[in-house]
């Protein structure tokens, strides 16, 4: 690509979201760019991976659940896809999940999660207690039962990112590292952005990605400013000595005292353990009682954790939209698209996404699967952040 050609596409924010959409575009033959100071960064460094789509169903949320499904089928070949292409091996693993009880109340939901699952026509089997730990010899001898389910699997979201930088260096993206600060706007039409230097970059078309952000970029007029907010996510890796492998074969859940909690096993020995819900605004602090927090109810799941080697602990904010589905596609603003409010299903929907976003730029249509996601299902609502009209702050991409 000529690096005098104006773009076609403008990408704003180089997290994994901004990454797939940059290179599912020039796949198609448009001309892209990619503004992030560190693509690849955000929200990846904190994501565990977990490719959930039956375990991640939620009453009231039926839609997106069939858009979580079409991503995950789309996974195995585009995890060969990526693989092929740039020689990273992203951890891909089919290992499914196992939530489990830890009492009674717990037992019951999990029972009426399997009911609804069932009812929505998902694979989970339900197991008893002692079945639990014969799957799983670590779990706690206190486990009342719970639901098997093969079909989900997980990625290793840091090896996702740097596997999209380098499928989109080989694509002729081009990236510019540094932050947007504002998107300009020209005869009622989204061209481009200014960033932090004052470099003004031009583009076709705006695909604003820029996770729990992308609320808050200067210019965006206020009739299609994405209603996105910021839900702060600790997770904590521990490390597991070769003495103590396997130490978990599956993705373990629960719910501990009404929270949710995740052990999630790689196949390079890491295990981590997420994730805190905290509505803390902008906060990205590491927290004492977050920690303790989760290796309290890991250690209720699976005892033997407290000897493994502590190894990060690390924040990061989900972009959490008002019905907790993503924004896909074309807004009010000609030229303008957003790629956002992904909100606890960033890694799961990125293949699907990209799809989408690619699709939307070469006719500016949704592909059918994305068409309930339109941006514009939110054009009678105000921002979840009222601050946002104002505030001018750089960007990056903070999908979780």
């Amino acid at each position: 690509m000529s690096l005098t050609r104006t773009p076609d596409v403008l990408a704003v924010g180089g997290g994994i979201i901004g990454l797939v959409t940059a290179w599912r575009a020039a796949q198609r033959g448009l001309a892209t760019g990619v503004v992030d100071p560190e693509p690849g960064g955000g929200a990846a460094r904190v994501a565990a991976g977990m490719l959930a789509g039956v375990t991640e169903l939620h009453y009231g949320e039926q839609t997106l659940l069939a858009l979580n499904l079409v991503s995950a089928g789309r996974y195995p070949r585009f995890v060969a896809e990526l693989t092929d292409l740039t020689g990273h091996d992203l951890g891909y693993r089919r290992c499914g999940t196992l939530a489990v009880a830890l009492d009674a109340d717990d037992r019951a939901h999990l029972r009426e999660l399997h009911a609804f699952q069932r009812q929505s026509g998902l694979e989970s089997e339900w197991l008893s207690g002692r079945e639990c730990r014969r799957l799983e010899p670590m779990l706690a001898p206190g486990v009342r039962g719970g639901l098997r389910v093969d079909g989900d699997h997980q990625v290793d979201p840091r090896r996702l990112a740097r596997a999209l930088v380098a499928a989109c260096e080989r694509a002729g993206v081009v990236f510019h590292r540094q932050w947007a600060e504002r998107l300009t706007v020209s005869g009622d039409r989204a061209t481009g952005v200014v960033t932090a230097d004052g470099t003004a970059l031009t583009g076709g078309q705006v695909v604003l990605a820029a996770g729990s952000l992308s609320g808050r970029l200067a210019g965006v007029p206020d009739a299609v400013l994405p209603p996105v907010r910021p839900v702060k996510g600790q997770v904590v890796r521990l490390a597991v000595p070769q003495r103590y492998a396997p130490f978990l074969h599956r993705t373990v859940r629960a719910v501990v005292r009404g929270g949710h909690v995740y052990l999630v096993p790689r196949e390079n020995g890491e295990l981590v353990i997420g994730a805190t819900s905290e509505e803390m605004g902008w906060d990205t602090t590491v927290t004492a009682g977050g920690v303790y927090e989760l290796l309290r109810d890991a250690h209720e799941l699976v005892p033997g954790l407290t000897e493994l080697p502590l190894t990060e602990t690390r924040a990061g904010l989900r972009p959490g939209s008002p019905d907790n589905a993503p924004l896909l596609g074309p807004t009010g603003l000609p030229g303008l698209l957003l790629a956002t409010g992904h909100y606890r299903n960033g890694v799961l929907l990125t293949p699907v996404t990209g799809d989408a976003m690619a699709h939307a730029l070469v006719t500016g249509e949704l592909p059918e699967e994305a068409r309930p996601f339109t941006p514009r299902r939110f054009d009678a609502t105000t921002p979840t952040d009222p601050s946002a009209h104002t505030e001018q702050t750089a960007l990056t991409e903070q999908t979780a």
